[in-house]
């Protein structure tokens, strides 16, 4: 290390904040590449006589400086708190896992016992659980009772190994008489989807002590919406529960407005941006109405309410004496409908309670119309549940026939529909793409005609959107993206710079003067461009381009962080 970079570090380190048996280094921008560049660090941590929490945000550790500093702590047995979130910034992911495992295995050794862990915002995904599963599962973590996992791009994969982990550390636990009793549960944006909070639900229905559970923007669906919502009934502490941004439907919310009736501490509820829609809206206002004394906000913003459904929102907080906030922005109430709730609460003497309405959608004047939608939605929805099933090994045929039907008849299973590449198109999904077979790459190459480039979009698009981490599936669509991209770039006719443009418009990151649908979760294709721009058939005069517009802030984008970082990351690499 050069002298004035030994200078910088000795500067920030003089910044580090000491006291309460706390050691502070977060946000000072260290980049502990080394052992040697870890030595202050090691240091201030040796010399600190009763360590009880530290403080490593705002860093980036590498395995070599992790092992080292990993090695100072094995003799800190009073550590109770480690918050390690951003702590591997513009760190490759194969790095964390191993400087993780150094950190964990250090805190056994110590015989410490956790009360916090924070590894929020280290984009680590699936493979970087494996990184603290042992940790998870060891006496140093029976202790603990907050556990925060933000933004980790975990996925499902990560998510059923954190739930094994959680159920491995409580029946360690119990057998030593004292059960793990987590109270803060923290994973928001981490594509856990409906197996990865079902594994989780299945978790914290063994663990029943969780007063806060905070799991915003995960693409959970009812099914997995339901999962947790029986799994809360028996956490009778809950105080807080934060599922924003995911997808309840009536189905879901009818589901959690059953599990609100058996609590009685809720203190917070956000289902913002939850589509709970107007059935729903009622049925979680009947479990308000019923109980709840201890209310302090309730967030159904963004939810496709409509005017008499939010009314009877309003109507149910009337007794209820502790509430603070109360935010129904972002429905359907139209005019009169925000002057007929802003009228009611002022007659309960509540109206400073009541949010902004300034996102309103207005009074949907088509209820006949809307109703069908909802109903095509909820279809929808049953068809991908099915699908779910069929992947998972299930089957659809034996989840919709009568179990005496099955018991008299015989047990050979019923052969799947043949797939083609034009019925995959039309309605891709994961097992559609694996059942056609080993040459589906070559497949698919053939029957699209690259000098359109609006079909090579179209078709790139359908095969990212089946993208999933698990190795069959990931395989697949590298493999016919491979097929598909190859043959289009090496196209003498093919045009880069209109594909580009093409791509990110139906991305919903370039505006377009047609009216041009962007993809519903961008997920996919973020994970399939991180893998294609590696290859040597991309043209790399499209990275600067590419970066550019995912660099900016997008809703879209911030719902799909973890795969947004690994791209940036890579073509910030090329």
């Amino acid at each position: 290390m050069a002298s004035e970079d030994i200078t910088k570090l000795a500067e920030s380190l003089a910044k580090t904040k000491v006291g309460g048996g706390q050691l502070s280094f977060k946000g000072q921008s260290l980049k502990l590449n080394t052992a040697e560049d870890a030595e202050e660090v090691i240091k201030q941590i040796e010399e600190f006589d009763g360590l009880e929490a530290l403080r490593l945000e705002g860093n980036t550790v590498g395995v070599a400086a992790a092992k080292v500093i990993a090695k100072a702590l094995e003799k800190k047995s009073e550590l109770k708190r480690c918050h390690w979130s951003d702590m591997f910034t513009g760190r490759l992911r194969s790095e964390i896992p191993p400087a993780l495992i150094s950190l964990g295995d250090a805190l056994i050794t110590a015989g410490a016992q956790l009360v916090e862990l924070d590894l929020s915002d280290n984009a680590f995904g699936p493979d970087g659980v494996r990184g603290f599963e042992a940790l998870l599962k060891s006496p140093a973590c029976y202790t603990l009772q907050e556990l925060k996992l933000n933004n980790c791009g975990m996925g499902i994969g990560g998510g059923k190994i954190l739930a094994t982990a959680l159920k491995e550390c409580h029946r360690k636990s119990s057998a030593q008489g004292k059960p793990l009793a987590l109270k803060i549960f923290v994973a928001g944006r981490n594509r856990l989807e409906n197996d990865g909070a079902t594994a989780l639900a299945e978790a914290f229905g063994i663990i029943g002590t969780l007063e806060e559970v905070h799991m915003p923007q995960n693409g959970i669906n009812h099914p997995g919406i339901t999962a947790l919502a029986q799994a809360f009934a028996i956490n009778p502490l809950l105080k807080v529960i934060n599922l924003n941004d995911n997808t309840f439907t009536e189905k879901g919310a009818v589901a959690m407005a059953e599990t609100l009736k058996a609590l009685r501490q809720i203190e917070v509820i956000n289902f913002g941006d939850c589509l709970v829609r107007s059935k729903g809206a009622v049925a979680i206002a009947d479990a308000v109405k019923e109980g709840l004394h201890k209310l302090k906000e309730l967030n159904l913003s963004f939810c496709e309410i409509k005017r008499d459904a939010a009314l009877t929102v309003a109507e149910a907080i009337e007794d209820k004496a502790e509430l603070e906030k109360l935010d129904l922005n972002g429905n359907c109430l139209g005019e009169e409908g925000c002057e007929q709730l802003q009228e009611i609460l002022e007659g309960f003497n509540m109206a400073a309670v009541l949010g902004s309405l300034s996102d309103d959608e207005g009074e949907e004047e088509d209820d006949e119309e809307e109703e069908e939608d909802e109903d095509e939605e909820e279809e929808e929805e049953e068809e991908e549940e099915q699908q779910q099933l069929k992947e998972r090994g299930q089957g659809e045929q034996e989840s919709l026939t009568p179990k005496k039907i099955i018991d008299s008849q015989d047990s050979t299973p019923v052969p799947s529909p043949p797939v083609d590449v034009a019925t995959f198109l039309a309605f891709p999904s994961p097992e559609k793409l694996l059942r056609l077979g080993p040459k589906c790459s070559v497949l698919i190459a053939q029957q699209t005609d690259t000098s359109d480039v609006e079909k090579v979009v179209t078709t790139l698009l359908r095969i990212s959107s089946v993208f999933k981490d698990e190795a069959p599936v990931k395989t697949a669509v590298h493999e016919t993206t491979d097929a598909l991209m190859r043959k289009a770039f090496t196209s003498a006719t093919f045009n880069s710079d209109a594909f580009i443009t093409s791509l990110l418009i139906h991305m919903g990151l370039l505006k377009s003067e047609e009216k041009i649908k962007a993809v519903p979760s961008l997920y996919g294709i973020l994970m399939t461009l991180n893998y294609m721009v590696q290859q040597d058939y991309f043209p790399k005069s499209l990275a600067p381009v590419l970066s550019a517009f995912v660099t900016k802030p997008n809703r879209a984008l911030d719902s799909c962080s973890f795969a947004r970082h690994m791209l940036l990351q890579t073509l910030h690499q090329l």
